[in-house]
């Protein structure tokens, strides 16, 4: 059941954006393209509700409440530029606003990107682990919680892979395109 809500939080996600990027540029609705762009976290807000209320009501935590936390953390740590992006290229489309901004290509700035993209995904790791160890004091059930503990150790999997663009930007730096 929570990995359905999983689901429809995500499509949630993209259709409250949609909604506020559509009443935004297209119907030329300042003010309500802005309140519902506010209303995005609150997908996140729902997914929490849920969870909490699923171990409330006495669940024993599973992959999904797992995969809650992280797709919070996740959703949290890279909402806004994901919010961001998206309204960059409605505005172009359809504001006649400037191109959108792509990733740096090389050189310091590809590298200042990766380490910043790092740093979302390692606020993202807190925010889930924090998550996974305040439903682990809540339930208060070791025999209820024990698949989240494995969740900490697959975060810190995925930040440590993660790490690896990073540091490769900064070891060995893409260089300019020499065609002409």
């Amino acid at each position: 059941m929570l990995i359905a809500i999983i689901a429809a939080c995500e499509i949630g996600f993209w259709v409250v954006l949609a909604a506020g990027l559509v009443a935004r540029y297209v119907l030329r609705l300042r003010r309500t393209g802005a309140a519902l762009l506010v209303c995005v976290p609150l997908v996140d807000v729902a997914l929490l509700a849920a969870t909490a209320i699923d171990l409330q009501g006495g669940g024993t935590a599973g992959f999904a409440h797992g995969l809650a936390a992280a797709y919070i953390g996740y959703s949290i740590a890279f909402g806004h530029s994901m919010v961001r992006w998206a309204d960059e290229r409605f505005a172009h489309r359809f504001a006649g606003g400037p191109p959108p901004r792509g990733k740096p290509g090389h050189g310091r700035a590809r590298t200042r990107y990766e380490w910043r993209e790092f740093g979302k995904a390692a606020i993202a790791t807190a925010i889930a682990c924090g998550l996974l160890l305040t439903m682990i004091a809540w339930v208060g059930d070791p025999g209820r919680t024990e698949a989240l503990n494995g969740w900490l150790a697959r975060l810190g999997m995925v930040l440590a892979i993660w790490s690896l663009w990073p540091i490769t930007h900064t070891l060995w730096p893409a260089k300019p395109s020499t065609h002409t």
